[in-house]
């Protein structure tokens, strides 16, 4: 059996290694690093996957959060909804740019933030909501616009871990996550399930003007050269990077079928042990398994982590801390209710077992009997 890893990007480089290869030697050939012809292909097949008039590259995940924020010309002392129980730079771009950062708890089963959440924290200075489609499938969007209008209040989707799914409205209509809200946005880290081979990220949306704002900040402020309208900031997706992620984008839907596969096996396999509890999958979202995140005892996780650990198979803990306990946001946060019991119980009680497009039945078979070993 091959050493099991979190995400093997080698396996899968391995897999498509011809055209990779072939779109990055182009790039050397041309020699355009820099908003080059492969930006600009892969930007087009980007809008043509999402169904977005505008895709907008840009350096990372959290550049795009935060011209998202830019764009939408909120002030110092504003306030954003975000999610207790996610990554840390959905409320340290907030943060950065002076905003009041307001975390509410999530959904136990989903682990996502929902209406009900979102409208218990809503006041006077509410300006805009962060909806971050966690591990993988997307929140309850259509409720979450319904409030966003009454409010009129903005959407920022952090769709950095759930590209390629689809949440289905009461209508019947489908959308792609990150296309329901003023911007969506998205990062191509590595280990995404569309990762670049360094940094990379990318804002959307379907707005004109939003869409000329989010180019221009991302573009030192600037229209035409030398010509600065605003203050903004450089954040560029470079050539070699676009031409591997529109290599990748044309089979991503192929990895989120193969993480989907392994996460039905982890399903049925992991069934049935007491005190486990596998991923719930919303009705009206498809869930692309960023992360498979088991729930488990409180008083067992850490012992399992280890035990996992000497028998060669490694697993994450997304996320050991509710952002309000981080030392970062004592003075620029606040919680929507004095408690919020499910971050506290998540961050106690999750684990996340191996998860990519190149997992094996045999891996599989043997980290699902580890586990099963460990709970008899």
């Amino acid at each position: 059996m091959k050493p099991i890893q979190m995400v093997d990007l080698q396996a899968q480089y391995h897999h498509y290694k011809n055209d990779i290869d072939a779109a990055i030697q182009e790039v050397l050939e041309t020699s355009t690093y820099i908003n080059g012809p492969a930006v600009k292909l892969f930007q087009e097949k980007m809008e043509a996957y999402l169904n977005v008039k505008h895709v907008i590259p840009c350096a990372n995940g959290t550049d795009a959060l935060q011209i998202a924020l830019m764009a939408l010309g909120l002030k110092p002392g504003d306030e954003v909804i975000v999610p207790a129980f996610t990554y840390v730079a959905t409320a340290e771009v907030a943060a950065l740019l002076g905003l009041k950062v307001v975390m509410t708890d999530v959904d136990p089963d989903t682990f996502n933030i929902t209406d009900k959440h979102i409208e218990a924290a809503i006041t006077p200075k509410t300006k805009a909501i962060v909806p971050v489609h966690l591990f993988g499938q997307s929140c309850d969007m259509e409720p979450i616009i319904a409030l966003a209008k009454k409010y009129n209040l903005f959407i920022i989707e952090d769709n950095a871990q759930a590209i390629g799914a689809d949440y289905t409205f009461s209508d019947g209509s489908v959308v792609k996550t990150g296309a329901m809200g003023n911007v969506g946005c998205t990062s191509f880290y590595p280990s995404k399930n569309l990762g670049a081979y360094g940094d990379g990220g990318a804002m959307y949306c379907n707005e004109e003007q939003m869409g000329a704002d989010l180019r221009m900040i991302a573009n030192h402020g600037q229209k035409r050269r030398y010509y600065h309208d605003t203050v903004g900031v450089n954040s560029r997706l470079d050539s070699v990077q676009a031409a591997l992620l529109e290599v990748k984008l044309r089979h991503l839907d192929e990895f989120s079928k193969a993480r989907q596969e392994a996460a039905a096996y982890y399903d049925k396999a992991l069934s049935g042990i007491a005190g486990l509890k596998v991923p719930v999958r919303q009705h009206n979202s498809t869930h692309v398994f960023h992360q498979y995140t088991l729930q488990v005892p409180a008083d067992k996780r850490n012992e399992l982590q280890e035990y996992l650990k000497n028998k060669g198979i490694p697993s994450m803990i997304y996320y050991p801390l509710p952002l309000y306990e981080q030392d970062a946001f004592k003075d620029c946060s606040s919680r929507a209710t004095v408690e919020l019991p499910v971050t506290e119980m998540l961050c106690k009680s999750v684990i996340s077992l191996p998860m990519h497009s190149e997992m094996e039945e045999e891996q599989l078979t043997y980290i699902c009997e580890s586990i099963r070993s460990f709970f008899k």
